[in-house]
Formats: structure tokens, sequence, C-alpha cells
């Protein structure tokens, strides 16, 4: 159940990006979050095991450890192009896939749904305000 959470929400994620024909789509925003999730399972599952067995660890040391790697991995899709900053939107769409992944692994079902409905209505609902909205002759398109 966590897995397939976790996996339909990175999918719902990476749709506009996919739409949109960036990179960073539908299959890297399902394998950014069922990863995640596969790690959280497994440390909560360690974390278990080891607490059985009279030992102490501390799984919050997973989530850590997957907030700095997905940040090297979005950080290495944002990039600078004549004084222009792009996939910034991407970047923070893959960080949420993680997020969301998280708290699917760990069983927060609402949790992964709900941050799944805000991340849906940003990508989405909020670029078509932002279209309406006065444009900045330096902002670029996502």
């Amino acid at each position: 159940m966590r897995l397939g959470v976790a996996t339909v929400c990175g999918l719902l994620l990476g749709l506009d990006r996919e739409l949109r024909g960036i990179a960073a789509g539908l299959r890297t925003h399902a394998l950014v979050s069922v990863s995640s999730a596969v790690i959280t399972i497994s440390a909560l599952d360690l974390y278990a095991a080891v607490k059985d067995h009279g030992g102490d660890a501390d799984p919050l040391r997973v989530i850590q450890g997957l907030a700095q790697a997905i940040g090297f991995i979005a950080a290495g899709a944002i990039f600078v192009a004549k004084g222009t900053v792009r996939n910034l939107t991407t970047a923070a769409n893959v960080w949420l896939a993680t997020a969301v992944g998280i708290g699917a692994g760990a069983g927060q079902f609402a949790l992964a749904g709900i941050a799944t409905g805000f991340g849906i209505v940003i990508v989405t609902v909020v670029r078509t305000v932002e279209y309406l909205l006065p444009q900045r002759p330096d902002k670029p398109d996502d």
C-alpha cells in the first residue's frame, strides 16, 4: 500500500512536467517518490528490528540522508544560462516527490495525498494565475 501510494503520487506530480516536455517527468517523479518510500519503509523496519533486540537506532537519519541526496540531484537540474535561472520548479517538484515518498513510506497517507494535491495545484492552477499577472521583463518561462 505504501509503495503504491508513493508511486501514484509521484506519477501525479510528474504529469505537469511530462506534459510540458521537461526531462524530469512521469518516470523520474514516480521513481524518486517510490525510492524514497522504499528507503523510509526499510529504515522503519530496521529500526523496529533493532529495537526488538534491545538496540537503539534513529530512523530520522534516513530522512536526513534522503534530503541531502535529493537536494544534490535537484540542484543538478537547475542551471543558469545568459543570466537566467532555469528548472527551479522542476527541482522543487522533484523535492516534493521525495517528501511525498517519505510520507507514504512512513504510512502517512493523508499527508502524502494532501501534499500531492497541493503540488498539483501549485504547478497547474498557479501557473494559470501567473499568466494573468503582469509579467516582469526579466522573468523567464519555467
